[in-house]
């Protein structure tokens, strides 16, 4: 039922051996067949997508591929832009963001929006708005979050590629949970445009969840650079990423993390996958030297604590302005509303702090790449979670849980440093486990050349089909 990745789609499109009609077609047929067993698609435009086929795609790099779009942060015009939060719900996006412009200027057919947590504030994808989106490697486990319903779209074959977004490992999170290849790009690689909030110039990146490394590097290309008057921009890369993905990465100096200090306990599974990933990279001819973390997670998870609920309380009291009443009990869910409450009195000059906090902690992490090339972790520190685990209906829960599954993760957005998540083998239960590499800013290069040779020397499966409800 899985269809080609994307470089494959776009040169069969080319090339002759099939046409767009044809691929829009196919992809929304396994939509229909396997989103009912997985709710991971949310919103749908097929008919429009039909007739912009029909009259004609732009010529580029993307021409005939179809694709999702994470519903958080970035819109398509004409469908509804929730942030999966009934608060939102009756907001309709007007125009397509910069990053969905982008995609259609290369010739992607954009076939709707997937699900999220509320606002994105959990690493699991169980919104009350819609429900819970399952793992297609076991529907009773969580596909991970916050761009749960693109992985879990990916990971089935519903389309090749999907748009997703990390504001505290929310792309990376994902792929590990459902054995996709996850990268979360340099701050400032990919303009956050138009939603300007403290989140999109600082701790979060959008890209996409793919199931090879070359569409990500494709997809990259398409999404890079900035707009002029963005905030941040990241350094320009030598070549274009899709040939940086060809090269050879060179003997690199890896640097082994598996313990992070008074953080959660990190599960046998995950470190055994980290390890067996460094040997792989000593066969592959690279130095791997075990070393310390050089952050605590509590610190990490404070900062990045502060700066997300100060935007969360400005998110949410915009969207009360423009309804013009205040905030009814059954808006948002629980846990959001806590964090609402908590924050909404936060001092001015707590936010100072922790950007200053968040500076200091990129100098220290920052510090350990004049020793090391690239740094290899699990991108999880626990297995993937049976859904429920972080249901935010249950705040006891997810302040019990939900900082292990961003122990690893949250860091680089701190530091907005690159970092990917690389499919690497099968927990206890068979759920695929993921292994984290970051680079210091700028380095997808690095990063997406080493992927590709870990792709080739141990390529990572499928999961099966999953069954309809």
């Amino acid at each position: 039922m899985r269809g080609p990745d994307a470089v494959a789609t776009a040169a069969a499109v080319r090339n002759g051996d099939t046409d767009v009609r044809t691929v829009t077609e196919e992809a929304i047929a396994r939509i229909e067949q396997l989103d009912p067993g997985l709710n991971a698609v949310v919103h749908t435009r097929f008919e429009a997508a039909r007739s912009e086929v029909d009259a004609g795609l732009p010529e580029g790099p993307l021409h005939g591929v179809p694709m999702l779009v994470k519903d958080l942060g970035t819109e398509v015009a004409g469908l509804p832009a929730t942030g999966g939060s009934r608060l939102f719900a009756g907001l309709t996006a007007r125009h397509d963001s910069e990053l969905v412009a982008r995609y259609r200027r290369a010739g992607a057919v954009v076939l709707g929006t997937t699900n999220t947590p509320e606002l994105g504030l959990n690493a699991s994808t169980e919104p009350a708005l819609f429900g819970p989106t399952r793992n297609p490697w076991n529907t009773g486990h969580s596909p991970g979050g916050s761009s749960g319903g693109s992985a879990a779209a990916v990971a089935a074959g519903m389309v090749p590629v999907a748009h997703a977004s990390d504001g505290g490992g929310s792309i990376r999170i994902p792929a590990a949970a459902c054995g996709l290849f996850g990268l979360k790009p340099s701050r400032g690689r990919v303009s956050p445009a138009p939603r300007p909030t403290t989140l999109s110039g600082l701790v979060s990146g959008h890209h996409a969840l793919t199931r090879t490394v070359r569409d990500s590097a494709l997809l990259l290309d398409v999404a890079a650079g900035a707009l002029h008057g963005d905030a941040y921009a990241a350094p320009q890369p030598a070549a274009p990423f899709a040939e940086l993905a060809r090269r050879e990465p060179g003997r690199l100096r890896i640097g082994l993390i598996t313990g992070l200090p008074d953080g959660p306990d990190v599960h046998p599974d995950s470190a055994g996958a980290a390890r067996a990933a460094g040997l792989l990279c000593e066969r592959l001819g690279h130095e791997v030297v075990e070393t310390t973390a050089r952050y605590r997670p509590d610190d990490v998870g404070r900062t990045s604590g502060t700066l997300m609920g100060a935007d969360l309380v400005v998110q949410i009291d915009a969207r009360l302005d423009l309804l013009g009443r205040p905030l009814a009990d059954d808006d948002i869910e629980p846990f959001t509303r806590i964090l609402y409450e908590a924050y909404r009195g936060l001092p001015a000059p707590d936010v100072s702090r922790a950007l200053r906090r968040a500076q200091e902690i990129g100098w220290e992490v920052g510090a350990a790449f004049h020793e090391f090339d690239v740094l290899l972790s699990p991108t999880l520190a626990q297995p993937t979670p049976p859904l429920g685990a972080l249901d935010t209906a249950a705040p006891e829960s997810i302040y019990r849980h939900a900082s292990t599954y961003s122990a690893f993760t949250s860091v680089y957005n701190v530091t907005g440093m690159p970092a990917m998540s690389v499919p690497f083998g099968h927990d206890h239960e068979g759920l695929p486990l993921g292994v984290q590499f970051a680079a210091p800013l700028g380095g997808e290069g690095v990063l997406l050349a080493l992927a590709a040779q870990l792709e080739q020397a141990a390529p990572w499966g499928c999961p099966p089909a999953p069954e309809r409800p």
